[in-house]
């Protein structure tokens, strides 16, 4: 079977919410927290007309933002550039 990268990612999330996941700038992130965020930026990003295969920009620095928006993205079924 083949997974997708946000899938995998909720994988581990559910297997080890409480690991750190991310750690940027001194922000750290655990896995469950990571992927809460992700999917509130996915949820929004459908209420706002995101679906499959739907081209989303991602301007930001290397952050923790930057991979909220990616996961987030791809959770909605969106593709980033």
């Amino acid at each position: 079977l083949e997974y997708c990268l946000h899938e995998l990612f909720a994988e581990q999330a559910d297997r080890f919410p409480k690991k750190t996941a991310l750690v940027c700038d001194g922000i750290s992130l655990s896995y469950g927290e990571l992927n809460r965020r992700a999917n509130q930026l996915a949820r929004y990003l459908k209420q706002q007309g995101v679906k499959p295969d739907t081209l989303v920009g991602l301007c930001v620095e290397r952050s923790v933002d930057m991979v909220v928006g990616i996961l987030g993205i791809l959770k909605a079924g969106g593709a980033y550039v």
